[in-house]
């Protein structure tokens, strides 16, 4: 019998948690590993290095959130062949656009792992997060109020129903 994600799910809600989030932390590292397939076909040579830097933590970081999604019972979810970009990279500065972007998705998946993992799983999460950020920092220029979590760093919209009071 062939042993599946599901198989193997664990049965306590938060393990689960834990499981679908790191999931969702590894399906991540794959989409960074792509996406820095792109950002270094396309960035300038200044940034080579970086790029290249980046794209080997991240594959050091998919291999880990294999390593954790086996660890929690669950079977490791395999790299799509291709992942849809979020813009057009044509040139050295969509390239340096995509890697902020790529890092600020990354640490929003760490953001919610540091939430639903714990022990030594936590504090990993919490180490890819701040890595996520302080790159995205490097790329973009500047940093964000709270790293991975885009709904507390985004500024706040006025509200479009009128005032009533």
């Amino acid at each position: 019998m062939t042993e599946t994600a599901s198989s193997r799910a664990p049965k306590d809600p938060a393990a689960r948690r834990a499981l679908q989030t790191a999931q969702a932390a590894l399906g991540a590292e794959h989409a960074a590993v792509y996406g820095y397939g792109v950002v270094g076909a396309r960035v300038a040579q200044e940034r080579a290095a970086e790029a290249r830097e980046a794209y080997d933590a991240h594959r050091a970081r998919r291999d880990a959130m294999s390593r954790a999604v086996r660890d929690l019972g669950g079977v490791p979810e395999a790299a799509a062949a291709g992942y849809a970009l979020p813009f057009a990279v044509t040139d050295a500065d969509a390239a340096v656009r995509l890697a902020a972007e790529l890092e600020a998705r990354v640490a929003a998946v760490y953001a919610d792992l540091v939430g639903a993992a714990g022990g030594a799983l936590r504090g990993e999460a919490a180490g890819a997060l701040r890595e996520a950020a302080v790159r995205a920092v490097r790329w973009r220029g500047g940093g964000v109020a709270f790293p991975g979590l885009p709904e507390r760093s985004a500024p706040e919209q006025p509200s479009s129903s009128p005032d009533h009071t």
